[in-house]
């Protein structure tokens, strides 16, 4: 079947989100998440939910998946939590307040650790671009986790240069753990990332440890993809 979000649907998938959606009915709270879409519970609060981030990593065994949350009160988002499913490493987080990780401060994508979704062709200069200039390249497929290394300092950032991949799913946790941590959350293309009930919407997330290392990631990536307009 094809999910809420546009994307096929994997059976883990349906798995994992069905015990979610079924042990959060007493609280009453909405969900949306990216198989079954927006259930609406008539509540002010909205679970916004990747119940299995890195779906392929944890269908081949291989032990970097998520389950990765944000509660929005009245579409702003107050609460995330990110668990690392094979660990049960735990990130949490309340708007407003300090965690107690922090970013390493990186400030230049020379001398970083970067970690990239997989370029595609129409990003793949953008994700050479900055793989010459970084220290080191990782891909772990899995968005939130690599979210997480960043707000704990153990990578400097993780973005999607530029193939407008990331869904508001894979995002919305990170919303709320990087400023506490000292790192933002920002679009390649500028585009704000808010609460949105349109699973189609994508963004080009930039989870960084710095505002100046978020700036110059999109800075190489709008040079060498041109106008978001070119993709569509």
């Amino acid at each position: 079947m094809q999910g809420a979000d546009g994307t096929p649907t994997m059976r883990i998938d349906l798995l994992v989100e069905s015990a979610i959606v079924d042990a959060t009915a007493p609280f009453g709270v909405n969900i949306l998440s990216e198989e079954v879409g927006f259930v609406d519970r008539a509540s002010r609060f909205t679970l916004v939910v990747d119940p299995l981030d890195g779906s392929a990593n944890a269908a081949a065994g291989v032990p970097l998946a998520c389950f990765s949350a944000a509660l929005a009160d009245d579409e702003q988002f107050v609460q995330a939590l990110t668990v690392w499913l094979e660990t049960g490493r735990r990130w949490e987080a309340v708007t407003g307040s300090s965690g107690p990780n922090r970013t390493t401060g990186a400030s230049t994508v020379a001398g970083s650790a970067i970690s990239m979704l997989r370029p595609h062709a129409r990003n793949r200069d953008a994700w050479m671009a900055i793989s010459d200039r970084a220290e080191r390249v990782r891909i772990l497929s899995c968005s939130t986790l690599e979210a997480c290394l960043v707000a704990q300092g153990s990578t400097d950032a993780f973005l999607d240069a530029g193939s407008d991949t990331h869904r508001l799913v894979d995002l919305a946790a990170a919303a709320v753990l990087l400023p506490a941590c000292g790192g933002v959350l920002t679009d390649v293309f500028e585009r704000p990332i808010v609460f949105d009930l349109d699973q189609t919407r994508r963004w080009s997330g930039i989870v960084a440890a710095s505002a100046a290392l978020a700036a110059e990631l999109a800075e190489l990536v709008r040079a060498h993809t041109g106008p978001i307009s070119s993709f569509t």
